[in-house]
This record gives C-alpha cells, structure tokens and sequence, in this order.
C-alpha cells in the first residue's frame, strides 16, 4: 500500500502510546485510504461540479455582455508596376507589417470618430480593433469587437477606408485594395458558454475534492480497531458496540420496571 508522510498523529494518541516514534509533527497519508474517502463522498464531489456548471452558466449568459467580432481585409500592393517577382512577395510582406503601425495612429483614429461622429476616445476605440497579418501573405486583417453587431461591421469597414487614405497620402506609397468587406456577425465571438460551463466543472469538482482531503488530512480520530493498531501499535482485544444515550436510558427504564 503507497502512503506518504501526511496524516496528523495527535498529541492524545502519543500520550497513550509513549514508546511509539511518531511525534505530533509527523504525519503520513495512506493514498489507498485517501482514495476511498474521495469514492464515498463522489455525490459530493458530483454535485459540486454540477453546481460549478449551473453558477459558470449563470455567471456567463446573466453578467457578461455577449461581443461580436467583424473583419475587414485589405490587400497590400508594391509601388512599382513591373511583374511581380520574389522580391516583390517580400517588399509586399515588408509593407505589411509597416502598415500595421498606421492603426496605432492617433490621426487614423480620429479620422474614424469624425467620419462616423461617435463618442469613443482614442483609447476605447484602440482596445476594440486589432490588426494581424498572416504569415507569407500580403493582408491585412482588421478585426473590430463590439456589444453591437452593427457597429462592429461599420467600424472594421470605416477603418479599411481611413486607412487607405492615410497610407496613400501620408506614406506617399499605392493604397491598399479592399480584399474583403466585413460580414454582419450572426453570432457572439465571445464569450464561450461551452468552455465556461467546463471550467466551472473542474473548479467544482476540484474544490470539492480539495475539501474532502484537507478534513481527511486534519482527521485525527481512532474510527475503528485497525487505526489504533496502526497509530498506536497497541493490538486489541475486542470491541464494544456504541449505544446511544436514548437507547441507554431507555434500558435501564425497562430495567427499574422489571425489578
């Protein structure tokens, strides 16, 4: 049987059994007897879970604003007009990446809340778009999170023209063309329902069997004759059946009455 040092041994149990070399600062766990323990309280354990599971639901579809992500994609040209070659795929990448800075202008960002007259500041409306360029391609990818699926489509959209405006007139380089035009979104990019529920799941699940174990750890008591053997070392002879004290009383009643 696998045990580690983890199980209290109170200061009670060293009195009665003075010759023993445990003291009160050593413990040990017996991960069999552990095991077992979690098995008898997996209703418990179950029931937290799906208490996880009902709160991370509630907590996810009640509190939290669902948001909706629009992208609008953008296609970055060279300058020259010659056929395309290696170093053009590369200059192309290069441009791409540089553009990238242009939507961490302040000007681009108040050239967006003049067109569309909105009431964000600089700094709301930078948290609520993101640029990206996948690897080996010349695109753009602008993304705009929003509580409106709407306005998400009308900023990603508004932001593709800003933006080629300012790249044509500022970088004194070709504009990009609009590769893509954002979608409606139909549905909330976050957040996930189904990835909350789970971890809700695990939280419950591992915080009750975390409960169960400390109060097995901080269990010092002597339960039955084999945990005085194996915590005292004193082997025993017999064993009396616990009574309750109604069922004691209740004896010695009937007892009275029949003397």
């Amino acid at each position: 049987m696998e045990k580690m040092r983890a199980k209290p041994v109170s200061h009670e149990m060293a009195q009665l059994n003075p010759g023993t070399n445990e003291t009160a600062d050593e413990y040990e766990i017996d991960l069999l007897e552990l095991f077992y323990r979690l098995l008898e309280n997996v209703r418990y354990i179950i029931a937290a879970a799906l208490i996880g599971v009902l709160l991370a639901w509630l907590y996810t579809t009640i509190l939290v604003d669902p948001l909706y992500t629009a992208t609008t994609k953008l296609y970055v040209l060279n300058a020259g007009d010659s056929a395309i070659n290696l170093s053009d795929l590369q200059i192309g990448n290069y441009l791409a990446s540089d553009y990238q800075e242009v939507f961490k202008n302040w000007h681009v960002h108040d050239m967006v809340i003049d067109r569309l007259g909105l009431s964000y500041s600089y700094k709301q409306l930078s948290n609520m778009i993101s640029v990206s360029n996948p690897s080996n391609t010349r695109i753009l990818y602008i993304k705009v999170t929003s509580k409106s699926p709407e306005e998400a489509k009308l900023l990603a959209d508004t932001y593709a023209e800003v933006a080629q405006e300012f790249i044509a007139t500022t970088m004194d380089t070709r504009q990009p063309n609009l590769f893509e035009e954002a979608l409606l979104p139909s549905s909330p990019s976050s957040p996930n329902v189904k990835r909350n529920m789970l971890l809700g799941f695990l939280l419950g699940f591992l915080a009750a069997c975390a409960v169960i174990t400390v109060r097995y750890l901080m269990d010092d008591k002597i339960h039955s004759s084999e945990d005085v053997e194996k915590y005292l070392g004193i082997p025993t002879l017999g064993m009396l059946p616990m009574q309750s004290a109604r069922h004691t009383a209740t004896k010695q009643k009937k007892g009275g009455a029949s003397a």
